[in-house]
């Protein structure tokens, strides 16, 4: 059992960049794809990217692909979101998740190991 905690977060206007960080603790990072998810106010939680265990396969939700980008690095116990071009509609908690196994996960339910979030918010 992993636990994460997410970072990164913060307040930027329309175009502006943030790199989210979520650490994770023990020693089996490696085996857990991860997911990022955000929440809107009034709007149910949503899928933003994934990545494998590994790191060699991600995908990216259509409404941040080419402006966002998973990635991560096992030796740090850390999976990263950097935001560019980030937009009003970006403005949400977001949440990093784990789930054990060899490739991606895209449904919430699939993930039982959740951070607490981080807020983003994206001024006009």
């Amino acid at each position: 059992q992993v636990q994460l905690v997410e970072s990164g977060g913060g307040s930027v206007q329309a175009g502006g960049s943030l790199r989210l960080s979520c650490v994770a603790s023990g020693r089996t990072f490696s085996n857990y794809g991860m997911g990022w998810f955000r929440q809107a106010p009034g709007k149910e939680r949503e899928l933003v990217a994934v990545i494998s265990r590994l790191g060699s396969t991600t995908n990216h939700a259509d409404s941040v692909k080419g402006r966002f980008t998973i990635s991560r690095d096992n030796a740090k116990n850390t999976v990263f979101l950097q935001m560019n071009s980030l937009k009003p509609e970006d403005t949400a908690v977001y949440y990093c998740a784990a789930r054990p196994g060899d490739t991606l996960y895209y449904a919430q339910r699939q993930y039982a190991i959740w951070g607490r979030g981080t807020q983003v918010t994206v001024s006009a």
